[in-house]
């Protein structure tokens, strides 16, 4: 059914809410995952520790919370909106961290946010209406599950020469991918009434978010933040639009100029999203003031910064 122009305008601006509760909370949880022990990379005993820490509870909870205006935003507004403006809130971490670090903000990240704000405008005003349609049961089972197979994939790895801080990162995008790809499955059959069918979607994307939680918690202990924070964030907002068509049914031919706005939007914002995430300030508020010591080889004991961060 087609969103009225006001709920299609409440619909982004919750996602935008999300998104802000999501990045300030993964902000203060890799604070606390930076200063966990290596030892606990890949283990529910990592999560288990980081519960006992009131910091990372805080960030926690700020994405329980955000998930509320997601799933707002998932029934008034297209995916392929809500998508993109769920990486506006790296915008807020950019501003924290030039008032917290006095750091000047080059052109390229002033080129960044204005990319990304120019991309999900472009998104919005080009896309179809909101009257999406779930694909066969098939198709959609066999979205969430390779996203989320992926998002398992360093599990069942552990410990092989195939167990990578990069492979942390791409699973813990993909986890997450699956998370809101589940999420709008979610909101669309909560609309619908089938809350049998939503309760079960509801409980996948609480297990893939367990899971996309422990990855990148692990991914945050292996590698640079400038490279878990943009890498990571790319994959799960932008992956699962491009997998939209394998599970939705949308009107593109709705879509203003035949689809172009909304192709050159997504790619505005995959480029802002890049750009404004490998920011240093984004990075540290991102993974913690322990990301910074470790750069420099300080807390770490280790005499080249690039090896205490890299994968063997």
């Amino acid at each position: 059914m087609k969103s009225p122009p006001l709920l299609y305008a409440l619909g982004l601006v919750a996602a935008l809410v999300a998104s802000a509760l999501f990045n300030v909370g993964i902000a203060l949880q890799g604070i606390e995952a930076r200063d966990a022990p290596k030892s606990l990379e890949l283990r529910v005993s990592l999560l288990w520790r980081l519960l006992h820490q009131p910091r990372w509870v805080v960030g926690w909870v700020l994405g329980v919370v955000g998930i509320g205006p997601q799933v707002l935003a998932l029934a008034y507004a297209p995916f392929v909106v809500v998508q993109p403006a769920l990486a506006s809130g790296l915008l807020i971490l950019l501003f924290i961290g030039w008032r917290v670090f006095k750091e000047h903000v080059t052109h390229w990240e002033i080129i960044g946010v204005l990319a990304i704000i120019a991309g999900v405008t472009l998104v919005a005003w080009g896309a179809p209406p909101h009257t999406e349609a779930h694909r066969g049961g098939l198709a959609v089972i066999a979205v969430v599950a390779g996203l989320s197979a992926v998002g398992l994939l360093p599990f069942a790895l552990r410990g092989t020469r195939f167990d990578s801080g990069m492979l942390a990162i791409v699973a813990s995008g993909c986890a997450f991918g699956a998370t809101n790809i589940a999420t709008k499955l979610m909101s669309d059959d909560i609309g619908s009434g089938d809350l049998g069918t939503a309760a079960a979607w509801a409980a996948v994307g609480a297990a893939m978010g367990i899971a996309a939680t422990i990855t990148a918690m692990t991914a945050f202990q292996r590698r640079r933040a400038t490279t878990v924070v943009p890498v990571s964030t790319s994959v799960q907002t932008f992956l699962p639009i491009v997998l939209e068509p394998f599970f939705l049914r949308e009107h593109w031919t709705a879509a203003r100029l035949g689809g172009i706005p909304v192709a050159a939007g997504l790619l505005f914002a995959l480029f802002g999203t890049i750009v404004v995430s490998r920011n240093e300030n984004v990075s540290r508020l991102a993974a913690g003031p322990g990301a910074a010591s470790l750069r420099s080889g300080r807390g770490s004991g280790a005499p080249n910064a690039d090896a205490a961060l890299s994968d063997e």
